[in-house]
């Protein structure tokens, strides 16, 4: 009999944020993804149940809008079960934000948005994390957010950018957030600019067009880091299930 591949859950908020880069990487690893779609109005489960790990999408809302859209709470609720579970979690954009609420730190609005192609620069404590070990000082990511998130007590700091302390943080040693869109690539970038092209506008005065020729720039290389990154967290799933 043909053996099941183990699967790895997905909470997507939106269309055009889904998993790109991660999704093919895991998929390398031998992960199935299973998905809940939460703009189809999929429900979230209350529990992890069978799956090796967590993934918790980007999204236009903000965590503090949990008295408007109950699904944030349960989202809430899943990740505090994950980590009391200890299986992996890996929290992107909006999905970092949730974990760091989840942790109990605060979530609130930046200074202003942060939108498109900007440096970021590793941490000491990033030059001997499991995944970020070996990789550029500094590099250039992309970026879609308004909110931000103080470090969870007991969590370590991994990036910073000019406008953010905290780009992405680790607690424990299986709970990843990164703000920053690691997993996107042209198409996806693309997808984002299209979707949210009056934001896009209004925030930065720069048109999709514009962005797509920084993303030309810049996205090859951001994959790159990204291949190795997912693949090392693909890593903490197979220690789990060994």
């Amino acid at each position: 009999m043909r053996a099941t591949r183990p699967t790895v859950l997905v909470l997507q908020h939106v269309a055009c944020e889904g998993p790109g880069l991660l999704g093919k990487v895991l998929r390398e690893h031998g992960y199935r993804l299973e998905f809940v779609r939460i703009h189809r109005g999929d429900r979230v489960p209350r529990t992890l149940g069978r799956h090796a790990g967590l993934v918790v999408m980007g999204g236009p809302m903000s965590v503090y809008d949990q008295d408007k859209l109950a699904h944030l709470r349960a989202e809430l609720a899943l990740i505090r079960a994950t980590l009391a579970s200890k299986r992996p979690i890996l929290g992107i954009c909006l999905g970092s934000q949730l974990l760091a609420a989840a942790l109990g730190a605060s979530v609130h609005p930046g200074r202003r948005k942060e939108i498109g192609w900007h440096e970021l620069t590793l941490s000491a404590a990033a030059r001997r994390d499991p995944l970020w070990q070996g990789l550029p000082d500094k590099f250039t990511g992309f970026h879609w957010h308004g909110d931000i998130f103080d470090l969870p007590e007991g969590a370590t700091a991994l990036a910073r950018s000019e406008l953010t302390r905290y780009q992405a943080f680790r607690f424990g040693q299986n709970a990843y957030g990164f703000l920053f869109h690691l997993e996107v690539d042209a198409l996806a970038a693309g997808r984002m600019a299209k979707t949210f092209k009056a934001e896009l506008l209004a925030a930065t005065g720069t048109t999709p067009e514009q962005l797509a020729a920084s993303t030309a720039q810049h996205a090859e290389t951001l994959a790159d880091i990204g291949e190795l990154v997912f693949a090392q967290w693909a890593g903490l799933l197979s220690a789990r299930d060994a």
